[in-house]
């Protein structure tokens, strides 16, 4: 089960694990976020772990994720957005990012992937870093925020969906 392996990886590493979850993302860590933060949520609600210790793990996570991702792109972004000029993909981000800058900065943050692209190509943007963090890190908080309380709120139908999954 989910919980059995975050929990035994709790005991393991203990809530660097979480801190760790979230802070990789941005290096191609393949954890999904959302069932990371839902399943933390439900332990720490059944009191398994602790609710405050995991919640902080998770959003100093998110946040040290985000802030990385923003300075690579500040200071070696221009190698990047030489190489990336031609993709219209990062033409069409770049383009959005200029038109609809404060959104796209906030929305961006409950989007997976977006997560955490999105302060990459802030970063490459050379928006000043005030502005990036007043948009981004309030987006994070909030996202936490609506994370967590869902596992807190739905746990029992969470857990009960797990089960039938199999999981």
């Amino acid at each position: 089960m989910i919980s059995d392996t975050l929990t035994e990886l709790v005991n393991q590493y203990g809530y660097l694990f979480f801190f760790l979850a979230f802070s990789l993302g941005p290096f191609g860590i393949p954890i999904p976020n959302e069932v990371i933060i839902l399943s933390g949520s439900i332990l720490s609600n059944t009191g398994v772990i602790n609710y405050w210790a995991t919640y902080t793990s998770i959003l100093t996570g998110l946040l040290a994720a985000i802030t990385i991702s923003y300075t690579v792109g500040r200071f070696f972004g221009h190698k990047y957005k030489k190489k990336w000029s031609d993709n219209r993909y990062f033409l069409k981000a770049e383009s959005m990012l200029r038109r609809k800058g404060n959104i796209a900065m906030s929305i961006g943050m409950f989007i997976p992937v977006v997560r955490y692209v999105m302060p990459l190509l802030i970063g490459m943007s050379e928006i000043h870093f005030k502005k990036f963090s007043v948009f981004t890190y309030l987006s994070a908080l909030i996202w936490t925020i609506t994370y967590f309380s869902l596992g807190t709120y739905f746990k029992g139908p969470i857990l009960s969906m797990i089960k039938v999954l199999g999981y």
